[in-house]
């Protein structure tokens, strides 16, 4: 119990068009047991691109700077320009721990941990920062299909 946070990619495929030329093959295995998915039936695939434990700081930003201050655990679309001004103030606090009180805040709350500005605060400052600088790197590959980015909490 505690608070969980999810930043997720979503792709949409649209297998079942086939104007869309889709083309692929979907082989899981989970616990020594074959998943059946029938690709043509694919309409999106949704990747966990970043999680956070009580990384109280990163939910209080975005629930004020996305969720528009409601904490109610619903999932939220997050453009490109959020995720730099993320990626921008972890990095102002990262360069000058003094003004991470300013900058990223730290929220009290139901098992939302603690509320220090310490090591693991800063740990997940630097956590977010690879989090969002490998999407940022993965959106640069030509190979790589961008999808959607989204963000939701649980505690």
């Amino acid at each position: 119990m505690g608070l969980d946070m999810y930043l997720s990619k979503r792709v949409y495929i649209g297998a079942h068009y086939e104007h869309r030329k889709v083309k692929g093959i979907i082989d899981i295995t989970a616990d020594d047991k074959h998943i059946k998915i029938k690709f043509d039936r694919v309409s999106e695939i949704t990747e966990q691109v970043g999680y956070w434990r009580k990384a109280n700081q990163i939910h209080n930003w975005f629930v004020k700077n996305v969720q528009d201050g409601k904490d109610n655990c619903d999932e939220y679309y997050v453009s490109e320009e959020k995720l730099q001004q993320l990626l921008d103030d972890c990095k102002k606090v990262r360069d000058n721990q003094s003004i991470a009180a300013e900058v990223m805040p730290t929220k009290k709350g139901f098992f939302f941990g603690g509320t220090e500005y310490d090591e693991y605060y800063m740990q997940d400052i630097s956590g977010t920062i690879e989090i969002i600088e490998t999407l940022f790197k993965e959106k640069g590959d030509e190979k790589y299909f961008n999808g959607n980015i989204y963000y939701t909490s649980s505690w």
